[in-house]
């Protein structure tokens, strides 16, 4: 089995896993107890706290333990709302995954200003758009690092020097659930991510809150983190992502060479095929981990279920908008329709995949394609 849909979710590696049992079984005591076992296991929260933190530049009172990039983005749109009392300007970019788009969507319903702003062809927010829509009575701005779907890289820090001089009392948000740790880290006031991505178990992930930034929080119940998000503490989780987080830093170059290289493989073994197109921005200008690529005449979920049954797995997109059928938001507003559109296949790659699969998976797809467009729509 060939697995390219690491954007969707990575594989646990065994140090994270093994880290995330003993925590279970023999270091499983609340951390919020007043026993010495339990104070022990504080101590190793918030020592993981302080270098994931780190990884952002950021404080260890800066960062929020959260069950994913999905709660992170809606509590840091809702805990910067709930300080303000009126129904400010919020401004989001048209291909926002679908946790901070959707929010966006329910308060535009409720009465709030809200600006979408589009994107240019690669998948990049048009920053003259943002520019013309920033406002001094803009309260938020949520743009994400990399696009899940295309890999297109925003100019994050030109966006937050943007913000602070158009909008100085906005709150800048950024969803970095595809870029945290394989990224450079970026100037923002906050800043989502999620443990599944970098092979940590699901369930976990971060919200960093920049210090004085005014924020009310999550869910309320015992006080933790803060006071800012209530619920008893993932301990296990905690220390899997502390675990998979480091083994990314520690080798991060030599993992993003190595996606590189199968991302370049897979292209240029898929180039050979008849009336393929590139989506997003040029093979070398999106991330390593991440291939969009249409196959006109066939598809995409046709082509999909081929490829599984041969042993290949792969996505027509966000995961978290699979099940919603119709046009796809995000290939739409690049200004992708029609076959293009219809035919779309996302590859995305981790730190296990290798050349050989890329060849592999290659001759898988030229196989189905030769088999699928014999009966292609006339």
């Amino acid at each position: 089995m060939i697995y390219f849909d690491n954007s969707a979710t990575t594989p646990v590696c065994p140090e994270a896993a093994n880290t995330a049992l003993r925590y279970m079984t023999e270091q499983f005591y609340n951390p919020a107890a007043a026993y010495s076992p339990a104070v022990s296991v504080e101590r190793d929260v918030n020592a993981a706290r302080a270098r994931l933190a780190s990884y952002l530049n950021a404080e260890q009172s800066e960062l929020i333990f959260t069950s994913g990039g999905t709660e992170s983005n809606n509590i840091a749109l809702s805990g910067t709302l709930a300080m303000r009392r009126d129904k400010c300007r919020i401004i989001t970019s048209a291909v926002e995954h679908p946790s901070v788009f959707e929010p966006f969507a329910a308060l535009k319903a409720q009465g709030y200003d809200v600006v979408v702003v589009g994107v240019d062809k690669t998948g990049c927010v048009r920053m003259d758009e943002l520019s013309a829509a920033l406002t001094e009575s803009t309260g938020y701005v949520s743009i994400m690092h990399v696009n899940n779907e295309v890999g297109a890289v925003n100019d994050i820090n030109g966006i937050y020097h943007l913000v602070r001089e158009k909008s100085p009392s906005a709150v800048f948000h950024c969803d970095g659930v595809q870029a945290y740790i394989k990224m450079p880290a970026v100037q923002c006031d906050m800043y989502s991510f999620s443990g599944h991505k970098l092979n940590a178990p699901k369930g976990i992930g971060g919200l960093y809150v920049r210090r004085g930034t005014r924020f009310k929080g999550g869910q309320t119940g015992g006080g933790q983190e803060n006071n800012l998000r209530s619920g008893t503490t993932n301990v296990p989780s905690i220390m899997a992502l502390d675990v998979s987080a480091k083994l990314w830093t520690d080798n991060r170059t030599e993992r993003l060479e190595n996606m590189t290289r199968v991302k370049n493989r897979l292209y240029s073994n898929l180039s050979r095929i008849k009336d393929i197109k590139l989506n997003g921005p040029e093979i070398n200008d999106s991330v390593p981990y991440i291939l969009n690529i249409s196959f006109l005449g066939v598809r995409g979920e046709v082509l999909l279920h081929s490829l599984m049954d041969k042993g290949l797995l792969v996505s027509t997109g966000s995961a978290c908008a699979a099940r919603n059928r119709g046009k796809n938001r995000i290939l739409t507003a690049m200004g992708i329709t029609g076959d293009r559109q219809d035919g779309a296949i996302r590859f995305s790659f981790g730190a296990g995949n290798t050349e050989a699969e890329a060849d592999a998976a290659a001759q898988m797809i030229e196989d189905s394609l030769s088999l699928l467009r014999r009966f292609r729509r006339r």
